[in-house]
């Protein structure tokens, strides 16, 4: 059976992609658009960030810094609705993370709801 996705699900990888563009990162309106206003997240370095604060970091420039990230196995399941799960992997600076992240559909679009980041080994290491 051919794996088919939802439109759900293609607006919060959309939504997903623009995350991890440097121009999105260094605007507090495009943030402040794609974040939920109870967003919340556990970062692959273990901090925990709502909205205001990764907001602060990502436009003083503090994450993830100019260097590109490497976006793989992008997955996602729509869960209800208006709630979507997206899964995969970033490679960034050398460091790779398991992802996953919760978005809701709102009166204004698609938003993060939820964002996890969890560490692992390169293969090999």
């Amino acid at each position: 059976m051919p794996d088919v996705r939802t439109a759900a699900v293609e607006a919060a990888i959309e939504g997903e992609l623009r995350l991890l563009q440097p121009e999105v990162r260094s605007s507090p309106e495009l943030l402040a658009e794609l974040l939920h206003p109870e967003f919340r997240e556990f970062g692959s370095s273990g901090r925990y960030w709502d909205r205001p604060s990764i907001i602060e970091s990502l436009v003083a420039g503090e994450d993830p810094g100019p260097r590109p990230v490497v976006v793989s196995q992008m997955d996602g399941v729509q869960l209800a609705p208006d709630l979507v799960h997206l899964t995969f992997d970033t490679v960034h600076a050398g460091r790779h993370a398991h992802r996953s992240s919760l978005w809701r559909r709102t009166d204004a679009g698609w938003q993060m709801y939820f964002h996890q980041g969890t560490p692992f080994p390169a293969e090999g290491e």
